[in-house]
C-alpha cells in the first residue's frame, strides 16, 4: 500500500473507532487526518528505535509487547495532536490492535 493510501485508510478506521469506542475521541475529520500523518511519521521515526531497545522483552513475551509498543505511538500521537484523545493507555492499546490488524488485512495483496 502507497504511503497516502495508509495515511487515508489510517484516518477512516479512526473515524470509525471513535464512532465505535467510548474511550476514544475525535474532534473533526481534519484531526483524524492530521492525526495519521503523525502516526505515520512517528511509526517511521521513533518506533524503530522503541523497538530495538525492546527487543529483549518483546523475545520473551513471544511479540506480544510489539502491540505494547503500537499503542505508546497512539499514545504519543494523541499527545501531539490536539482533539485525538484516549480515556486510558488501554483503550490506545485496544486502537492500536485493531489498526494494526486492519492495516495487515489491507497491505495482505487484497487490493
Amino acid at each position: 500500500m502507497k504511503w497516502w493510501q495508509k495515511i487515508l485508510a489510517n484516518t477512516i478506521i479512526f473515524l470509525a473507532l471513535a464512532g465505535f469506542l467510548d474511550g476514544f475521541r475525535i474532534a473533526t475529520w481534519e484531526t483524524a487526518l492530521i492525526a495519521a500523518v503523525v502516526f505515520a511519521g512517528l511509526n517511521l521515526f521513533v518506533k524503530p528505535v522503541l523497538v530495538i531497545l525492546s527487543l529483549p522483552i518483546t523475545f520473551l513475551t513471544l511479540g506480544l509487547f510489539y502491540f505494547v509498543i503500537n499503542g505508546l505511538m497512539l499514545w504519543f500521537t494523541a499527545s501531539l495532536v490536539s482533539g485525538f484523545e484516549f480515556s486510558s493507555f488501554g483503550m490506545s492499546l485496544i486502537v492500536a490492535l485493531i489498526v494494526s490488524a486492519l492495516n495487515a488485512f489491507f497491505s495482505s495483496g487484497y487490493e
